[in-house]
């Protein structure tokens, strides 16, 4: 890897011969020993900040300088870390994650000690929060506030435990990362950070959303629809496009297509699907990778009524398909999509019925203009660019050099 000072690191083989770094540092040779705190990661349940911290850790792995990756893992995501990273020192299973309370209590008490002893030059944590003692290093990855603006995502215990923990998080590392110039702000605004602490890294799409897919799932063939993918979180807003399309359904041949897992918001979902004619929402689970990118290449839109995002990534692999999008004009949104995407105008069903009435009415000539503003937006949005900016606050980190930092600035 290219050379950095790093205080306090002595390189074994280091000629006395030879130029050095300023005083009291000396240029390391060897490959950046980056540890990954895994612990948040449970397998198909935690949305975007799986796809985030797995996209993250192959780009970084494809680096020519890329670091030597020591995982810290959990009991639901051992396996498939040391399947997926083949290479990487995987420290573990030290907990079983699906235990929110044994979570916190392993991050906070086991995780300190084996880091220490893996010998690190830093550690990230990718999802939210991160140890608040530490014998290196620390760099947060901090998605969201979502919590602050929609308690009822979360339980009573949940927002306790974030309300103590990502301030402190904060306090104890030494860069934090936010996806967005919008999580930057909420960053600011909840957590007391410094501005210059927080840099914006942006995230990524799959190129593989952009090329031709094999047909979408059976269940969905044969008639147009409408896909939406998103877990029923209360501020995804899913309740509101049910009954919009209800409003619709004996206006438009399309089915509505939901693909995500039933979550605190689900009981309004559940209730409005009861309003809607048999036959007309397919919902579907866990999809894997190709299945979902042929949905979205074959939806005849997306629409995707979040309240808030950090980043928004389901609009990004739209965009990146081929799909023409219809959103809200809400939290990073408009930072991702500009003006590649349709906005609803206002929250309510009326407002949201006609922006989609609309929509599907757009004459064709409109739709491809749209199409292609959208996917030359989305190839500005690479992996490889994320994990570059993230790279630069670890090595950074590493090297102690706090005084040349620059909040960075997203796509």
């Amino acid at each position: 890897m290219t050379g950095f000072w790093r205080r306090g690191f002595v390189h074994r083989n280091a000629d006395p011969a030879r130029p050095g770094p300023p005083p009291g540092s000396v240029q390391r040779k060897t490959a950046l020993r980056l540890g990954v705190n895994a612990l948040f990661y449970l397998p198909s349940v935690v949305g975007g900040s799986e796809t985030y911290l797995l996209e993250s850790l192959r780009a970084l792995a494809r680096r020519p300088d890329r670091p030597q990756l020591i995982l810290f893992s959990n009991a639901e995501n051992d396996a498939l870390l040391r399947s997926e990273f083949p290479t990487a020192e995987v420290v573990g299973p030290l907990v079983g994650a699906s235990s929110r309370p044994a979570r916190i209590l392993a991050e906070q008490i086991r995780l300190p000690g084996l880091a220490k002893r893996a010998g690190l030059d830093v550690l990230w944590s990718p999802g939210q929060t991160a140890p608040l003692r530490g014998a290196c290093p620390q760099v947060v990855t901090i998605h969201d506030m979502q919590y602050k603006r929609f308690p009822a995502d979360v339980s009573w215990l949940a927002r306790r435990a974030m309300d103590v923990l990502i301030p402190l998080s904060v306090r104890h590392c030494v860069a934090v990362v936010a996806p967005s110039e919008f999580a930057r702000r909420e960053i600011l605004k909840w957590t007391g950070a410094c501005p210059e602490q927080v840099r914006v890294t942006s995230e990524g799409v799959d190129p593989a959303f952009a090329e031709p897919a094999g047909p979408p799932p059976a269940e969905v063939r044969g008639r147009p629809y409408i896909l939406c993918v998103a877990h029923t979180h209360p501020h995804k807003n899913v309740a509101l496009l049910v009954r919009v399309f209800k409003i619709l359904s004996a206006e438009i041949p399309h089915r509505l297509v939901l693909v995500g897992q039933a979550r605190r918001g689900e009981r309004e979902v559940a209730a409005a699907l009861g309003t809607v004619p048999d036959g007309r929402v397919i919902r579907l689970s866990k999809v894997p990778r190709p299945e979902l990118i042929a949905l979205y290449q074959a939806a005849d839109w997306f629409v995707f009524p979040s309240l808030y995002e950090g980043f928004g990534l389901p609009v990004l692999e739209a965009m990146c398909a081929g799909t023409p999008v219809l959103t809200m004009s809400e939290g990073s949104i408009p930072e991702i999509g500009r003006d590649a995407v349709c906005y609803a105008v206002g929250r309510d069903e009326i407002d949201f019925a006609a922006a989609l009435r609309n929509a599907l009415a757009l004459p064709v000539g409109e739709r491809r203009q749209l199409v292609a503003a959208a996917q030359a937006r989305a190839a500005a949005f690479t992996w490889e660019a994320s994990a570059g900016r993230l790279w630069q606050a670890l090595v950074q980190a590493a090297a102690g050099n706090e005084s040349s930092w620059i909040s960075g600035k997203g796509v």
